[in-house]
């Protein structure tokens, strides 16, 4: 028997290897945490194709519908301003003679410091002879997004049933006619709308109210509400508890303004409340029209305040009310 060993078999030196299951996880419960962590977290047990499909596009739909409706929020808002109408002169030539409706630079720039768009509102000549549209002031209310009635002549005495106690008091009429169509329309849209001034006026009589056609006549006892420094003339107004604009400033219970009406709202009309009285004589100088979501009138002018000076009203929060008004109101 020889002592020699033999050399080891180099099967016993490499012993195959246990083949591994690809994809399965380890036995045991943390094995079985892993399997379920790594499938994907849409898909829902017993899933099929094609509801998953149906998730994805409904899910794509939803984004889709969320973005547009995100980027229709934020469309400029398109804010209409009624017109100023200068009527000819008789006797005149060239531009005087002709019919002209602007605006006030003012009230135009101040509405627009809130990064809207300003269109002036024409009058519109549905059965004129020369220039005949189909346009009405309709089309108007329901693609504009407000209405901004601004200042100028007296609203006619005829316009609430009365008659010029003075002839220069007649106002006009032509321009009550247009601005009542306008504030109805926009009203029955569901659209916001600010008066200013002679807008205050029309406001209240367009809902049955009457005016005094000059303060200094039919109000005893009552101050200057309009002289020579147009503008720079001011009072005091006094918040009523309880009304909206006592809420917008519930720091101050009274505020400085400017005035430049010697008209103003006499008898209220229909769901019309206070919003503002002068200290004193106790004029009305503001007005809200109780059931609509805004429509509101300011007897002073606040496109003028800020050059004015600080002491003097700041009303950024009453037109961010009026826009506000306008983005809700757009469905």
């Amino acid at each position: 028997m020889s002592d020699e060993k033999k050399p080891p078999d180099p099967a016993d030196l490499n012993p195959p290897r246990r083949p591994e299951t690809v994809g399965k996880a380890p036995a045991g419960d943390d094995g079985e945490h892993r399997a379920r962590d790594a499938v994907p977290r849409y898909l829902k047990e017993n899933d099929t194709p094609f509801a998953l499909a149906w998730r994805v596009i409904t899910s794509r739909y939803r984004a889709m519908r969320d973005k547009a409706s995100r980027d229709f929020m934020r469309r400029t808002l398109r804010i209409g301003i009624s017109a100023r109408i200068f009527h000819p002169e008789p006797g005149s030539t060239g531009l005087r003679s002709k019919n002209l409706q602007y605006l006030e630079e003012s009230i135009a720039q101040w509405v627009m410091s809130r990064d809207v768009l300003v269109f002036m509102i024409p009058t519109v000549n549905t059965g004129g002879l020369l220039h005949p549209s189909n346009i009405t002031l309709r089309h108007y209310a329901r693609h504009l997004d407000g209405l901004v009635l601004q200042g100028g002549a007296d609203v006619s005495p005829q316009t609430y049933s009365e008659t010029a106690t003075r002839p220069e008091w007649s106002g006009d009429r032509a321009r009550d006619l247009y601005e009542l169509e306008l504030l109805h329309e926009f009203v029955d849209a569901g659209k916001p709308v600010l008066g200013i001034c002679r807008g205050c006026q029309l406001i209240n009589v367009g809902f049955g109210g009457t005016l005094y056609q000059d303060i200094a006549s039919d109000v005893e006892g009552a101050s200057s509400h309009v002289n020579d420094l147009y503008d720079r003339h001011r009072h005091t107004i006094v918040f009523p508890k309880g009304s909206s604009l006592a809420g917008l400033f519930p720091k101050t219970g009274e505020a400085l303004v400017n005035s430049i009406h010697h008209q103003s709202v006499k008898d209220l009309g229909r769901d019309i409340t206070i919003e503002a009285v002068s200290q004193g004589d106790n004029i009305v100088e503001a007005i809200r029209y109780q059931r609509a979501r805004f429509v509101m009138g300011l007897q002073w002018h606040p496109e003028f305040h800020s050059a004015g000076g600080v002491e003097l009203l700041d009303c950024t929060p009453i037109l961010d009310n009026f826009l506000r008004a306008a983005r809700e109101t757009r469905f």
